[in-house]
């Protein structure tokens, strides 16, 4: 039986008091410290006048308080609000605003707010059996365990790396958070703590970002480094295989998830396949279906209660128990379950339904590209066409034609891009994704 996240901090506090729980900087705290600090905050929370079931909006700091204070608000039974920590007090107190005027079911634990790339920020209202479940699909599927030592970079109040807390501790194992990855020598330097293996979470950008700039660094952790998660956005083969050279005995997931599904699939292209796209089978309390259509279904224990003051959203998504969203896949005859764009990014050119991330793939085995989001552009004669944004590698030299050659050797004609334009960054949300509402501007 997998217990909650409090009931297991508790736990080890009493059978391992000693060993470390969490690591950040030179900071560090072990179990039995981190149980009584929960419990000083839960009174803390207590004496503010802070009640079950009522929630409490805070900002996400990257660091062990942040771990004590999502702890002791579940401890005393009233829903955690975490916001990004750079969230202007303006977004702060609207937020406030609109909890503070609802009421919530007595099982809802955590509302987490959207980025709002494809829309309005909404608040997902999460039971304490979606985190429960989630928490058991990452220890079944991807094999956590006490002796894992789990770097955290991303940002706390965002469910990639929030989530990561839950089975890291669940499992007594010890969690490191880190404040992003700018000082990528800082991220280096956690390999050298006496742990036995070593396990992270890294949206696609920043494992790209890793391999140009230190990939034999990389090389040399091949021993230590037990898994590698990656998701939140696509990685491209390229990257899947040049990870895997780097890292051939390690476990490598691609997993599918989100807010309002929580984590569903997973797949270890470490596999020698390096099926792109590819995110694997459902997890243990997850359910996967296609429509017709080709929208991606999910439903099972993990899914949200619904949004934060906001039915029509809530029913327009989840119907009968079951999250309908806008990714779009297939099921192959092994069972795996394919992605293959969203319903929104789709970019149609002359009469052709293209993924841009399927451009954006194709680009990014070019040596000339360090980065690059594929766009609809229009063209005074044929309408509709491709325009490719493209950040090139230090040092490189802008050829279109090459370029354009290479894309070819990719993807049918249709996809290749028609303009292209060198820029110095892709616009990316806070958790690594492309911001393509941005660039629908």
């Amino acid at each position: 039986m997998i217990l909650t996240l409090e009931q297991s901090i508790k736990h080890f506090a009493s059978a391992t008091p000693d060993k470390i729980a969490v690591v950040c900087g030179s900071d560090s705290i072990t179990y039995a410290q981190l149980w009584d600090s929960i419990v000083q905050r839960s009174a803390e929370l207590v004496e503010q006048g802070i009640k079950p079931s009522r929630p409490y909006v805070y900002r996400a700091t990257q660091n062990i308080d942040f771990v004590v204070t999502y702890c002791a608000v579940h401890n005393i039974g009233a829903i955690a609000v975490p916001l990004e920590a750079q969230a202007p007090e303006e977004s702060l107190q609207t937020i406030r605003a609109e909890v503070d005027g609802c009421s919530f079911a007595s099982d809802i634990v955590d509302i987490l707010y959207t980025t709002g790339t494809t829309g309005k920020s909404k608040g997902v209202m999460l039971s304490e059996r979606a985190l429960v479940a989630c928490t058991e699909n990452f220890i079944v599927d991807l094999g956590f365990d006490s002796d894992l030592m789990f770097i955290v970079s991303g940002p706390l109040n965002h469910i990639a790396s929030l989530f990561k807390i839950l089975p890291t501790l669940s499992c007594g194992g010890t969690l490191c958070i880190l404040n992003g990855l700018k000082d990528i020598n800082a991220f280096f330097e956690v390999f050298e703590l006496p742990y036995k293996k070593f396990a992270t979470f890294l949206v696609p950008a920043s494992i790209s970002l890793i391999m140009q700039l230190s990939y034999d660094k990389l090389c040399s952790l091949a021993d230590k480094i037990d898994f590698i998660e990656t998701g939140a956005a696509p990685i491209t083969r390229h990257d899947m295989e040049r990870l895997s050279k780097a890292l051939p005995h390690s476990r490598l997931y691609n997993t599918f998830g989100g807010t309002e599904i929580g984590a569903v699939c997973t797949y270890n292209f470490n596999d020698g396949r390096y099926m792109e796209g590819c995110i694997g089978c459902p997890m243990k309390n997850s359910n996967v279906e296609v429509t017709a259509e080709g929208n991606i279904v999910v439903s099972g224990l993990t899914i949200m209660n619904g949004y934060v003051a906001d039915e029509e959203s809530t029913n327009r998504v989840l119907r009968s128990g079951k999250i309908y969203g806008s990714d779009l896949g297939y099921i192959d005859e092994e069972g795996m379950i394919h992605l293959k764009g969203r319903q929104g990014d789709v970019i149609n050119v002359g009469g052709f339904k293209i993924d841009p991330s399927e451009v954006e793939s194709a680009a990014s085995s070019c040596e000339m590209v360090s980065d690059s989001v594929c766009v609809a552009a229009e063209h005074p004669i044929i309408g509709t066409v491709l325009k490719l944004l493209v950040v090139l590698t230090q040092g490189a030299e802008f050829d279109k034609r090459a370029l354009a050659q290479h894309i070819k050797s990719k993807v049918e004609p249709y996809k290749v891009p028609t303009y292209y334009e060198v820029v110095d960054s892709i616009k990316r949300t806070y958790n690594g994704k492309i911001d393509r509402k941005f660039y629908k501007k």
